[in-house]
């Protein structure tokens, strides 16, 4: 179900095994990124040919294994949920034929897609090679968890998992990915993404708040998100702020005209990443070596 306009708020309604969330990029009204979550049973089984698209499978609980054309990997200490551990990662490039299946009781796993126009080689990515940022300062810090990062080897698909402390803001500064901008020396400073905000809360009764706004008041959003809901960015500023008392997770899946992350940070707002005095000694709240525990 769609609430507030038909390019933001995707709640979550379906209870139970199969596809609890699920949005095609002609469903979000844009050019290139769909998204697909799925509860699994042991032993079941999530088969497809990526056609002519780039894949990018995120591993949010359990276990599995695959087998691919292009390889065939299994999962062995997965995390329990994504608040115990960093994801496994699987990339699959275009025209690739697989079959995924749950090897634990519960399997939740997420994929993001759109279509390529270059082939990369397959790949799978394990918890430890995923890249920790720590970010923003005071109580807008939080954790980047690099999954499908620019320069990974993929066509225009990018993930990250972003992990916000509770009452902290995220995405903040806000920033826009709406322009593509080039300066004199031919480095790009701002690409065109389409973005999904893919949420997790650590208890079932939290929340966030996400805000979509384009600087001329055109599009101004406020919405309050809850666990599994999606927010869809077509343009515009995108800040977050978790509730005081729920820790929030969100996995971003990207895609457009650069496989890039290349953003511009709002004007009004930008003197606040020259006044932080230190960073949340909360984070990282989650590391590798949780997937073991």
């Amino acid at each position: 179900m769609i609430k507030s306009n038909k390019y933001q708020l995707v709640s979550h309604a379906q209870e139970g095994f199969g596809t609890y969330q699920k949005v095609s990029a002609a469903d979000a009204g844009w050019e290139h990124l769909n998204f697909e979550a799925r509860l699994m049973r042991k032993g079941e089984k999530w088969s497809g040919n990526t056609g002519e698209n780039e894949w990018g499978f995120v591993l949010l609980s359990g276990n599995y294994a695959v087998e691919t054309d292009k390889g065939s990997w299994t999962t062995t200490n997965g995390r329990k949920d994504p608040f115990h551990g960093i994801a496994h990662t699987l990339y699959l490039p275009r025209h690739t034929r697989f079959t995924l299946t749950a090897q634990s009781d519960v399997l939740d796993i997420a994929a993001g897609w759109c279509r390529a126009h270059a082939d990369f080689p397959a790949r799978f990515k394990e918890p430890r090679e995923a890249a920790i940022e720590i970010r923003g300062g005071d109580n807008a810090t939080r954790q980047i968890n690099s999954l499908i990062e620019p320069g990974f080897g993929s066509s225009r698909l990018v993930a990250v998992e972003v992990y916000t402390p509770s009452g902290n803001w995220s995405s903040f500064p806000a920033h826009k990915h709406d322009e593509r901008k080039v300066d004199s020396s031919g480095e790009l400073k701002e690409a065109v993404l389409e973005e999904f905000y893919f949420y997790k809360i650590d208890k079932p009764q939290g929340y966030a708040i996400q805000q979509v706004y384009t600087g001329d008041g055109s599009l101004n959003e406020l919405m309050q998100v809850h666990n599994n809901d999606m927010v869809m960015v077509p343009k515009g500023y995108h800040p977050v702020a978790a509730g005081h008392g729920y820790n929030c997770y969100y996995l971003n899946f990207l895609a457009g005209s650069d496989q890039s992350l290349a953003a511009t940070p709002d004007p009004a707002h930008e003197w606040i990443f020259h006044s932080w005095k230190g960073k949340d000694p909360r984070v990282p709240l989650v590391t590798a070596d949780m997937n073991n525990q």
